[in-house]
């Protein structure tokens, strides 16, 4: 229980204005709750969320510690009232999350609360299953990411030993992932592949693609199946024998079939002619290979998990994948 004396300055505000003020990481509608439930009191009796502060009047607020702390761009999922996941699967290790477009999994110059992984965070501590009061230095954490503008299966680890796992297997690929797209024109043949060498332009944050092994170049090897046509738009899946930055996106660009909405390598005038403003692209399928021993996570080996719906398929052919 923290207490507050209204001061001088203080007086004449309404009740629940001056807690939001004085305690920023408390989200609106738990304040609203909290005054509902009397876990705020003025003067040792029930408040009102409008009734105007007295100098002198002592406020308690019975709620936890952590909500009194400084915000943080590692506390800042204590304002997340409402978590807003979708789950694809759920065990005591880990979490699969459907991560919609547009979404960004981590903090950035653009986005600090509405994140991906603020979001699992407030839904664990919600839970009761994570609360960083317990913890000497692990966090829930995100094993792979995925583009802002990327749809698609994303892996949170609730333990440390999930988290070097996973990452372990991601590293040795032993976690299979598919992707969905959209490529203007079909890609011939229809099932493939597409072997390149890649460059990052740091500078201008794209990849350059050459045919042939060039100084710093790195191979990307995309496998690919046309799946259906209808006129300019070919629906197509994707495996990925490398993990190169925006591989799949830079590559069929490469062979001249940029995938539709790309805003980085596509043609504007189509995307525009469709009103489409991010990439239709979504990892849609994740299977565990594990050819290898996984500890405390053998019970996933040869288990697969698919989104439920990836917009654009449904947007744009008949049934959706």
């Amino acid at each position: 229980m923290k207490e507050f004396t209204i001061g001088k300055n203080d007086a004449g505000q309404r009740l629940d204005r001056f807690v939001s003020k004085s305690v920023p990481l408390l989200p609106a509608a738990l304040l609203q709750k909290y005054i509902r439930l009397k876990r705020i009191k003025c003067n040792g009796a029930r408040a009102q969320r409008d009734q105007r502060l007295q100098e002198g009047d002592v406020l308690q607020l019975y709620i936890n510690d952590e909500f009194f702390d400084k915000p943080r761009e590692d506390n800042l999922f204590l304002t997340l009232f409402k978590p807003s996941l979708n789950i694809v699967y759920e065990d005591e290790n880990l979490m699969l999350l459907d991560k919609r477009p547009g979404l960004v999994v981590h903090a950035d110059e653009t986005e600090k609360v509405n994140t991906l992984i603020n979001h699992i965070q407030a839904y664990l501590y919600q839970k009761r299953e994570w609360n960083p009061k317990w913890e000497n230095a692990f966090t829930p954490a995100l094993c792979n990411r995925i583009d802002r503008n990327t749809g698609g299966i994303v892996i949170a680890a609730k333990n440390a030993e999930t988290l070097r796992i996973i990452n372990e297997k991601i590293r040795d690929r032993e976690i299979d992932k598919h992707y969905l797209c959209i490529t203007l024109g079909a890609p011939k043949p229809a099932k493939g592949s597409i072997r390149c060498f890649m460059v990052k332009d740091e500078k201008r944050k794209e990849m350059k693609v050459y045919d042939r092994p060039v100084p710093e170049g790195k191979t990307a090897i995309t496998h690919y199946e046309t799946l259906e046509v209808r006129g300019e738009l070919a629906l197509v899946e994707v495996g990925l024998e490398t993990g190169r930055t925006h591989q799949i996106r830079a590559s069929f660009a490469h062979v001249g079939h940029p995938l539709l909405g790309d805003g980085k390598y596509g043609r504007g005038e189509v995307n525009r002619r469709y009103n489409e403003t991010r990439q239709a692209l979504y990892s849609y399928k994740l299977t565990f290979d594990f050819p290898t021993d996984a500890g405390i996570l053998n019970y996933l080996k040869g288990r697969s998990f698919e989104a439920e719906n990836v917009p654009f398929v449904g947007r744009y052919f008949k049934g959706e994948k």
